[in-house]
């Protein structure tokens, strides 16, 4: 089966669609979560997603869309989650917060949640370096799809998978280019691709909603 990772969109409609628009023919389409925060198209984000994923797991800002508070110390992100909450419908919200945090696909052989697979370590980063440590966690799995790090990375660990598709709307790896992962569960390996994107149609739209410029400029740089 060949299936589709999406993770970390945050809200960037013309990412999102460049990425559609260039994954080859695939069996289903998975997000790993975070679909709105930070950039100025949350809703049409989250309705694009509900039309082309099978299987959605609920990310650190899906799951505080109602309080953004949260991340008071963080001005880009508090921003655009006030700016969510303002854009999407009640319906929107209640299906954000109704999303799993984890759960596991292709008849329990792969794990998928947002960040650190274990459910008392909600929220943690893991970072590349980091993947090693995850064997524990794939004793009973073939492999592990995780997000949050906005780092698109792989590695193999006693021929277990552990990927991290990187971020379509706000990659943090040192390129711009829309990130995302196409998974091949039978030869049991993931491609990591990139595709570019109008980044300047999200500035332009950034500063016309009062977000943060920082949070288009820093598109341009893949910071």
């Amino acid at each position: 089966m060949r299936i589709g990772l999406l993770s970390d969109i945050h809200g960037n409609l013309p990412a999102l669609e460049a990425v559609l628009e260039d994954m080859d023919a695939v069996d289903t389409i998975i997000c790993v979560g975070d679909i709105v925060g930070y950039n100025p198209w949350p809703a049409e984000c989250v309705d694009r997603v509900q039309d082309v994923c099978s299987l959605v797991v609920q990310g650190n800002h899906d799951r505080t869309v109602e309080t953004p508070e949260r991340y008071a110390a963080n001005e880009m992100a508090r921003a655009g989650l006030e700016y969510a909450r303002g854009e999407l419908t009640a319906k929107q919200r209640q299906w954000l917060a109704d999303l799993p945090p984890r759960t596991v696909f292709t008849n329990n052989t792969y794990q998928l949640a947002h960040s650190h697979p274990d459910p008392h370590k909600l929220d943690r980063y893991v970072r590349p370096a980091e993947f090693p440590k995850m064997r524990p966690y794939l004793d009973d799995h073939e492999g592990i799809v995780i997000g949050h790090t906005h780092i698109q990375h792989k590695a193999v660990i006693d021929d277990r998978l552990i990927v991290n598709p990187g971020s379509v709307g706000q990659p943090r790896d040192g390129n711009s280019d829309a990130a995302y992962a196409i998974l091949d569960t039978g030869e049991r390996n993931v491609e990591m691709r990139r595709v570019e994107y109008d980044i300047n149609r999200v500035i332009s739209r950034v500063e016309e909603v009062g977000l943060p410029k920082r949070t288009g400029a820093r598109l341009l740089d893949g910071s």
